[in-house]
């Protein structure tokens, strides 16, 4: 059995080391950063579809006022010409 304990050979430069850990760092902010905002992506899209319901009700309560003033006009031009006939 090898009792050699694990060791680092003198030949690697230590900057080689730093920038090993520098990027660990990184890639753990990195994805920690990503999860926070996809959670908040979520939160917003969330929000927005609230905001479309909202809209698509207001879209189809206009659509029927519309149509009720087009009945109105169209009986109050009906009204008219008979008035006009006589």
């Amino acid at each position: 059995m090898n009792n050699e304990s694990w060791h680092l050979s003198k030949s690697v430069p230590i900057s080689f080391i730093v920038a090993i850990f520098i990027q660990t760092f990184s890639i753990g902010w990195f994805i920690s950063n990503m999860g926070s905002r996809i959670e908040q992506n979520t939160k917003d899209i969330a929000r927005q579809e609230v905001v479309v319901n909202t809209m698509r009700e207001q879209s189809q309560n206009h659509a029927i006022a519309l149509a009720r003033i087009d009945e109105n006009l169209k009986a109050i031009r009906d009204a008219l010409e008979k008035i006009a006939d006589k």
